[in-house]
């Protein structure tokens, strides 16, 4: 979120350090910076947070209780709003469990036109375009907040009788929206959709774009304004399917507290007076099935603090914390019952506490400790029987694979799998290794020769009816495969193992060369004559194919250039191809094909 440090210091009077100096602060306390200028900071709020901090007030109270300075201004910390009711605006809300709170408000005499100087510029520090003074003011509202708004014309809806009606409602198959932005939406029946109830025509997709039907303009005298709550896993799909991602859906799909609604109601309708004019006629309020109840308390002790932190704080410290961050709370035995503030939704179990109270005195005040010694020492025979087997058959040639548990068949299934094909725990290791045989064998031609045969090993868990087990499975028989455990106890077994050469990150270069040979040559000699010609970059020469015809024999070889270093070219490989072709053609009785 890009934040205008001018907007941030209204919240204050004391003045604010530095763009620097708050990128240090809440980096090592709060939030990463993505950017920042000499005026504004691009917050990277995590999702934890967004319900109170996707705002600038939440920023100015995050601020405040990291450089303990108190905020002078904070319009959230007033009783909620009320407001004068009105039998002109009829509000039904169809799916409550997609719409927790819908607040619509009936304002007449606006005079729709630019905005004041001040709320372009506040708005251009952070990012918005200036559209007109009424609009500018929900997203303005919505900036500072956090609430989103939206605002219809009234006049373009219809009437019964003297009434206007909203429905909140699920779209129906295949209705069309046409946005604010111009795009031509297909809705379907999972879309919320906020309609003109008289005529059922589409406003607005709940929670992520307006649309053109009640488009606020020039003309515009009369408003209905919108300040709802919505279900965050319902905006998020709407928004997704509907390819629009917005500043409102956003801020919904992180849920904030539907109390919010209200604040942002008086906040826009004291700010559309102030700079369009108009009066406010009145609010329907309409609570859905999972409104917000009042925030739970929330019991710590400094035991708790001090135990999950490895920490020395004392009670005054924390407490201090506590203060800073506007938390309600009532001394107990040990420690605290807190009731935090109705927008801090990430506050619900004692964990959160304590992540509070770590970041804010902050992490690299905690001195390193050293762990105490395990009052049962671990075994660690077992695990090192595994790697000498590992070990073991790695110098055989063998390449480990390490596959998924579950398996099609099974003595154990599974409640709830992954994968609906395989329901169940594996009781052996061959069908996965024979899956991955299958698999191997595909590219094991392009790098070990079309007659080689990958050599794999898997040394993994198997669930028998009779319980799990370890299980070791090679794709060949191998004889005197050290022991893992014997009686309980490690058998050490030792092996020579070759000396271990880095693997290049380049890719390798293939080449095949054939050669007749005369009678009686072995494929070693030719193999030799031509790694002595190739040099050091030819990493392997694999014979593929033989034949005799006559009194002749053929050899195929599959060459396995790679450097280290680099990525080799055609050329390089090209006058290594010559060499050992002048090098095999200089042998008497020997022809390349």
């Amino acid at each position: 979120m890009k934040v205008s440090i001018a907007q941030l210091q209204k919240y204050f009077d004391a003045p604010l350090p530095s763009a620097e100096e708050l990128d240090a602060v809440f980096t090592f306390h709060s939030f990463e910076i993505d950017a920042r200028a000499d005026d504004w900071l691009d917050i990277s709020v995590l999702p934890n947070r967004a319900a109170d901090c996707l705002s600038h007030r939440g920023i100015a109270r995050e601020l405040s209780a990291l450089l303990s300075v108190p905020v002078a201004r904070d319009p959230l910390r007033t009783p909620e709003p009320s407001f004068p009711k009105t039998s002109a605006l009829r509000v039904v809300v169809e799916d409550p469990k997609k719409c927790l709170r819908y607040m619509g408000a009936l304002m007449r005499g606006v005079k729709v036109g630019p905005s004041p100087d001040w709320l372009k510029e506040a708005l251009g520090a952070m990012g918005q375009q200036s559209i007109n003074n009424v609009v500018d003011a929900a997203n303005y509202v919505m900036l500072h907040i956090g609430q989103p708004l939206h605002i219809f014309d009234v006049n373009k809806l219809s009437r019964d009788g003297d009434a206007y009606k909203i429905v909140v409602r699920s779209a129906h198959e295949g209705e069309r929206l046409t946005t604010l932005s111009g795009e031509e939406l297909v809705l379907s029946e999972d879309m919320l959709l906020i309609a003109d109830g008289n005529s059922n025509t589409p406003l607005a997709l709940a929670g992520v774009k307006g649309g053109m039907a009640a488009l606020v303009d020039e003309t515009t005298t009369d408003l209905v304004i919108e300040a709802a709550s919505f279900d965050g896993p319902s905006v998020r799909r709407a928004a997704q399917s509907a390819k629009l991602f917005t500043d409102a859906s956003l801020r919904f799909q992180n849920e904030p507290s539907s109390a919010l609604a209200a604040y942002g109601m008086r906040e826009v309708v004291s700010l559309i007076a102030d700079i369009a004019g108009g009066e406010l006629e009145g609010v329907t309020d309409v609570y859905g099935a999972r409104a917000q109840a009042s925030p739970a308390r929330v019991r710590v002790s400094l035991e708790k603090i001090n135990g999950l932190l490895g920490s020395d704080f004392s009670h005054e410290q924390v407490q201090e914390v506590f203060t800073r961050l506007a938390f309600s709370f009532d001394e107990v035995q040990g420690g605290w019952e807190i009731t935090p503030p109705f927008e801090r939704t990430d506050i619900t179990i004692p964990e959160d506490l304590v992540e509070e109270v770590g970041r804010i005195i902050g992490y690299d005040t905690i001195s390193p400790k050293i762990l105490p010694e395990p009052s049962t020492p671990s075994d660690q025979a077992y695990f090192r029987g595994i790697e000498r087997v590992k070990d073991f058959l790695l110098a055989q040639g063998f390449t480990e694979i390490s596959t998924q548990t579950f398996a099609k068949d099974g003595d154990i299934i599974l409640a709830n799998p992954l994968d609906k094909t395989k329901p169940a725990l594996r009781t052996t290791l061959t069908t996965n290794m024979q899956d991955a045989l299958t698999r191997a064998r595909r590219y094991a031609p392009r790098v070990l020769g079309p007659n080689s045969a990958p050599k794999l090993f898997e040394i993994g868990t198997i669930f028998p009816g009779d319980g799990e087990r370890l299980a070791v499975e090679t794709t060949e028989p191998v004889s005197d495969i050290p022991k893992i455990i014997d009686d309980g106890a490690y058998v050490p077994k030792h092996f020579a193992l070759g000396r271990y050469t880095p693997f290049s990150i380049y890719p390798c270069m293939l080449r095949d060369i054939a050669v007749w040979t005369p009678e009686g040559t072995k494929s070693g000699e030719v193999e030799a004559l031509i790694a002595a010609s190739a040099g050091a970059l030819l990493v392997r020469a694999d014979l593929f194919d033989s034949f005799t015809k006559g009194t002749r024999v053929s050899y195929a070889f599959r060459l396995v250039f790679e450097s280290p270093k680099r990525t080799l070219t055609d050329e390089e490989i090209h006058i290594f191809m010559e060499k050992i072709t002048k090098a095999l053609g200089a042998r008497s009785g020997y022809e390349v094909r």
